[in-house]
C-alpha cells in the first residue's frame, strides 16, 4: 500500500480499513499512540465520537472526507500534536478549544485542580459560599480556572499570561464555558503580562495557582518532537534548572499573600527537593504538602503563608 491512501482505491476505504491502515502507518513513524491518534483524527473528520467509529465500521468515506483525513494523517506523521489538528482537548470534565501557540493541558495538571479544590475548602472553612480571590500565572488555555469554576462557586480569578496566542485561546474558552462563570458567581479576568507584579499593588488574593514552565532550558530539544517543535517554548522553558518562575512566585507569595493564604505550584517529577529547599528559605511560607500525580511523581507543591514576617 502506498504511503497515503490512493485517490481512487480499487475498493472503498471503510472506517475499519482506514483505522487499521493508519495505526500501522503511525506505528512505522514511531508515534506513541498510533491507534488512538487515528481514531481521534477520523472522528474529527466525520463529526462523531470514537465509539461511533466502531458502530459504523463498514461505512465508506466520501472523497472529501478521505481528502480531509489524508491531510490530517500527513500532519500527524510530521509530529503535529493531535490536539492542534482537531482544535480541541479534554481536560477535567471539559472540552477546551486549543490552538498552536498555546500549551496543550496535560492530565498531570488535573492534580493541580484536585489540590486547589482542597485548598479552597480549607480557606473557606465553615462558610462554603465565601467569595475567594485567586491569582494565576500562565493560564494557557484557561484549563485550570474553568475546571475549578465547574466545581465551585464564588471565585474571582485573575490570570496573567504573556503569550497573546494563549490569551486568545483562554478568551475563547471563557466564552465557550460562560455558563460556569456569572451564573455561578465566578469571574475569570485575563491580563497580559510576564509575572504577578502586573497586578494591583494592594490586591492580596487568598490563593495563587500556577503551572509555570519547568523544563530546564537545555532539556527542551530532547523532548518529543510534538513538544519541542510544536508547543510554545515560552510555556516550557523554566530557565537553567527549570525553576526560574517558581522562585519568583514563592517570593511574591511570601510578600503578598495574607496570612493563611495558599500557593500551589506544579513542578517536574525530579524538582521536589530543590523546590522544598527554596520554600524553606522563606520564613513566611510553610509547605503543607507535595502531592503526587497518578503516576506517583511529585507534581504539586502546596504552601501556606504564615504570620511570620
Amino acid at each position: 500500500m502506498s504511503a497515503t491512501p490512493p485517490q481512487h482505491p480499487p475498493t472503498a476505504w471503510t472506517i475499519k480499513a482506514l483505522l487499521d491502515w493508519t495505526a500501522s502507518y503511525f506505528g512505522r513513524h514511531g508515534l506513541p499512540t498510533p491507534r488512538l491518534d487515528g481514531e481521534l483524527l477520523l472522528a474529527h473528520v466525520l463529526g462523531c465520537t470514537r465509539l461511533d467509529l466502531y458502530l459504523r465500521f463498514d461505512q465508506p468515506l466520501t472523497p472529501a472526507e478521505l481528502a480531509a483525513f489524508r491531510a490530517l494523517v500527513r500532519a500527524r506523521a510530521g509530529r503535529t500534536p493531535v490536539a492542534y489538528l482537531v482544535g480541541e482537548v479534554g481536560f477535567w470534565n471539559l472540552t477546551l478549544a486549543i490552538r498552536p501557540g498555546c500549551l496543550i493541558p496535560r492530565p498531570d495538571t488535573e492534580t493541580l485542580v484536585e489540590v486547589a479544590l482542597e485548598a479552597i475548602a480549607a480557606l473557606r472553612g465553615a462558610d462554603a459560599a465565601a467569595p475567594l480571590a485567586v491569582a494565576e500565572l500562565g493560564p494557557g488555555s484557561g484549563a485550570v480556572p474553568l475546571a475549578l469554576c465547574s466545581e465551585v462557586e464564588g471565585l474571582t480569578w485573575v490570570a496573567v499570561e504573556l503569550a497573546p496566542a494563549a490569551l486568545a485561546v483562554a478568551a475563547e474558552n471563557r466564552r465557550r464555558h460562560a455558563a460556569l462563570l456569572a451564573p455561578r458567581r465566578n469571574a475569570l479576568h485575563l491580563v497580559r503580562g510576564r509575572g504577578l507584579s502586573v497586578l494591583a499593588p494592594g490586591w492580596r488574593p487568598h490563593l495563587v495557582v500556577s503551572n509555570p514552565p519547568y523544563i530546564p532550558s537545555a532539556d527542551i530539544d530532547g523532548l518529543a518532537p510534538e513538544v519541542a517543535r510544536a508547543e510554545p517554548r515560552v510555556a516550557l522553558d523554566g530557565g537553567p534548572d527549570g525553576l526560574a518562575l517558581h522562585r519568583e512566585l514563592l517570593a511574591w507569595a511570601a510578600r503578598q499573600l495574607p496570612p493563611g493564604g495558599r500557593l500551589l505550584l506544579e513542578m517536574g517529577y525530579d524538582q521536589e527537593p530543590t523546590l522544598r529547599a527554596l520554600a524553606a528559605e522563606l520564613p513566611a511560607l510553610r509547605v503543607v504538602e507535595v502531592r503526587r500525580d497518578l503516576a506517583g511523581h511529585p507534581r504539586v507543591l502546596h504552601a501556606e503563608r504564615t504570620a511570620a514576617a
